[in-house]
């Protein structure tokens, strides 16, 4: 279940946009007459999500999220009095290989886990862990003060404090419902 839908604020408003902008292919039939080229796709598809599903790997829209980009940092966002915490898991990437940005009030982290080397002696009998770079979007409020944002990086997490403008009004307000 998406929790982040149920907040006052989205704070993966553009990186949504990223996501859905992409080409999917549709398994919804059209309301013409069906091509026997359009049931072939169909049963392909059907075929590859069932073969897919017997190794528990990703099906439809988690396959293309997975070969889009394996890494997808964990965020955690903290709404505070007075500042917005945001943390995000990068477990294994190194400070240096970390930027953090700021885009027309869009926080921007990216980075890249790079692979250990590898010995040509080494066997391995499987590798579950993933390597590559990343990129998480996030809009940030009304409220925040872009210009004091502030990040701190220790024992793999970034954690991004972002000061809160306390002079701007409250875009959430509570309705009283009547009775007739």
């Amino acid at each position: 279940m998406n929790l982040h839908k149920f907040s006052p604020w989205n704070w993966f408003k553009s990186e949504d946009q990223e996501t859905t902008q992409r080409p999917v292919s549709s398994s919804v039939e059209p309301a013409r007459e069906v091509s026997p080229f359009w049931q072939m796709h169909r049963e392909l598809d059907r075929w590859m999500d069932n073969a897919l599903r017997r190794w528990n790997l990703p099906v439809g829209q988690e396959s293309l999220d997975a070969l889009e980009g394996m890494i997808r940092p964990s965020v955690d966002i903290a709404e505070r009095d007075h500042e917005y915490r945001i943390s995000i898991e990068v477990p294994g990437v190194d400070r240096k290989d970390l930027k953090l940005s700021l885009d027309d009030h869009r926080l921007v982290v990216e980075g890249e886990k790079r692979q250990e080397s590898r010995n040509d002696d080494d066997r391995y009998q499987r590798v579950e862990r993933i390597y590559g770079s990343f990129r998480r979007v996030l809009d940030l409020p009304g409220d925040a003060k872009a210009e004091d944002i502030s990040a701190d990086f220790a024992n793999g997490v970034l954690t991004v404090t972002l000061p809160r403008d306390t002079n701007v009004a409250a875009a959430r307000r509570e309705i009283p419902i009547q009775s007739p």
